[in-house]
């Protein structure tokens, strides 16, 4: 059975909070960043990823290493103390979040560049027929 494992980082990042979405599937991690106003409160970072996770976009996967550790509570409890003291995110999130962002930037330039050449075909059809209109009675 395919276990997935998410974990949420919520850090501050001038001027805005940030939620990062950190979710591992097949040794495979995938990361989404998402920037919310103010500081989010426990209960409201639960109920976004319950309405919203369903919606995020996650990064292209990157390979890592996964082991299953069974740990004593209170030491995983101090592990969290831990990484809630850490600012940042770990280095396979960040190479995860900058394909990410590639990837959109990629988009969108596809995307632009079609837009303007949609544009400028339009503007050649509209010189056109205005020049037919011009000769149309002479």
């Amino acid at each position: 059975m395919d276990r997935v494992f998410v974990a949420v980082t919520v850090m501050f990042e001038e001027p805005f909070w940030v939620l990062v979405f950190e979710r591992t599937e097949d040794n495979k991690l995938s990361v989404c960043k998402v920037t919310v106003g103010a500081e989010p409160k426990d209960y409201e970072v639960q109920e976004f990823l319950l309405t919203h996770y369903c919606r995020l976009r996650f990064s292209p996967a990157v390979e890592t290493a996964v082991k299953e550790v069974h740990m004593n509570p209170k030491r995983r409890q101090r592990e969290v103390h831990k990484k809630v003291k850490d600012t940042g995110i770990g280095t396979k999130s960040q190479q995860a979040l900058k394909l990410q962002q590639e990837e959109m930037k990629t988009e969108r330039r596809i995307f632009s560049k079609e837009q303007k050449e949609i544009e400028r075909m339009r503007r050649f059809e509209l010189k056109q027929q205005k020049k037919k209109e011009k000769h149309r009675g002479r």
